[in-house]
């Protein structure tokens, strides 16, 4: 465990590998365990680094700031403080919107980005998800527990053969998210269009998206590609959000393959 402590607050991360390094980001509720097995695999070959952004896992937040900037700046002051140059950014979700975010901003920084289910345009939320970034609905949520645990189990359990242990992880993720973070990055995320600034990016992109996922409407994969002209699509028929875990085989394959592309 390793921490980094910024004006914003104690950034959380974790380190495993040797060689050139990766960035991963999580999503909306997740923490960087969600990363877990992918680290393992990676750093056989890369040094892989997975961080939790303010307000999330075992990060300390003294910010009211959580959106979709302030995480790019976040990845962007991560990189410099640790002295990594430039790195491919791998984003799950809402983390796949920030790593896109960095590809747009600081294009010399991402060398490449991976968004996995990431919205591209914040209306492809889930309708409850975007429900959530109302400050009342959210409190309402995240003040009563078993109404955020019945929330958490309807958005995992269906759309995915591996939803039981998908809805165990993010209900364990959630418990340490604090209430600002909760409806403050879900709030900026449905705000979200980065539909005409991709014309802009530079560098590849791969977009992994599951058939059946039911958080982020999976047509994002043909606006990606329609909007970035550096994208290309990896369409995972059987999964649902979380391709890592419903077809964690193909996916590592996937995600190796494009990492180690010199194109």
């Amino acid at each position: 465990m390793a921490t980094m402590v910024t004006d914003q607050g104690i950034v959380h991360y974790e380190v495993l590998g040797r060689g050139r390094p990766v960035i991963l980001l999580h999503g909306w509720l997740g923490s960087w365990a969600l990363w877990r097995d992918t680290m393992e695999i990676l750093s056989k070959e890369f040094r892989t680094y997975s961080l939790d952004f303010f307000g999330f896992g075992e990060s300390l937040d003294r910010t009211s700031d959580f959106s979709i900037s302030n995480f790019v700046q976040l990845v962007s002051q991560f990189m410099d403080r640790l002295g990594i140059p430039k790195a491919p950014i791998v984003g799950h979700s809402m983390g796949g919107t920030v790593a896109l975010g960095v590809a747009l901003k600081y294009p010399q920084k991402a060398v490449k980005a991976i968004v996995i289910g990431a919205p591209v345009d914040g209306e492809s939320l889930n309708f409850f998800l975007k429900l959530s970034g109302y400050k009342g609905i959210a409190h309402l949520a995240y003040g009563i527990p078993y109404v955020l645990d019945l929330f958490i189990m309807g958005l995992t359990r269906f759309g995915s053969p591996q939803g039981k242990s998908i809805h165990q992880m993010v209900k364990s993720d959630a418990s340490k998210v604090s209430a600002d973070s909760f409806f403050g990055s879900i709030g900026g995320l449905r705000k979200t269009d980065l539909r005409k600034d991709l014309h802009d990016v530079t560098v590849p992109i791969l977009g992994i998206y599951g058939k059946r996922d039911i958080i982020v409407n999976p047509n994002q994969s043909k606006v990606l590609l329609q909007s970035a002209p550096t994208s290309t699509e990896a369409w995972f028929e059987k999964s649902g959000h979380f391709p890592m875990m419903d077809e964690p085989q193909r996916f590592h394959e996937t995600l190796r393959n494009f990492l180690n592309d010199s194109v």
